[in-house]
This record gives structure tokens, C-alpha cells and sequence, in this order.
């Protein structure tokens, strides 16, 4: 199971690293309002779209919701589909923005 991932530290390693790849699993209304540039795939869609993500399986995937609950339970999931190296984003966007 990888470590999660702080804000600081995303905030580098975008910087250093555009095609990063990160996964927002909020609502597209919220990610509308405000996003980093992230894949939108809803935490609810999640299942029914993990074909889409199905070639990062090996890859460092970064999870981030709001507040980090909704991006915990994706990463659980995608670790169950047997994704290697997935990273929640400690706090969310609202800890990434602050």
C-alpha cells in the first residue's frame, strides 16, 4: 500500500511533472467550480469507468476529493482492483488550496 500524498508535495511533483496522473472522484459540479487538472471520474462512476484508468494499474495514481474521505474509499477500491501504487491526497483540495 503506497503512502499518501501531502499537498506540499503534489504541489512539486505537478510542478515537476505535468502528465502526473491524478484522479479527482468529485461531482463534476464540483469539479466545475475548481480543479487542478485532474481526470473528473466521480467516485460513484468509479466502477463502471475503471477500464478508462486500466493502463495505470502499474503507474503512482493520485486520488483527491474535497476533505480526502471520498478519495480514500477510490483508493481502497482501485488497491481491490489491483492498482500497485495509488495515493490519496491528504485533506483534499480544501488542504491543497489552504
Amino acid at each position: 500500500m503506497a503512502i499518501d500524498i501531502t499537498p506540499a508535495e503534489l504541489k512539486e511533483r505537478l510542478a515537476l511533472e505535468p502528465d502526473l496522473v491524478v484522479i479527482d472522484v468529485r461531482e463534476p459540479y464540483e469539479y466545475a467550480e475548481q480543479n487542478i487538472g485532474a481526470l473528473n471520474i466521480p467516485l460513484g462512476a468509479l466502477p463502471a469507468r475503471i477500464d478508462d484508468i486500466e493502463d495505470y494499474k502499474d503507474q503512482e495514481v493520485i486520488v483527491h476529493c474535497r476533505s480526502g474521505a471520498r478519495s480514500a474509499s477510490a483508493k481502497a477500491f482501485l488497491e481491490q482492483q489491483g492498482f500497485t501504487n495509488v495515493r490519496n491526497l491528504l485533506g483534499g483540495i480544501l488542504a491543497y488550496n489552504s
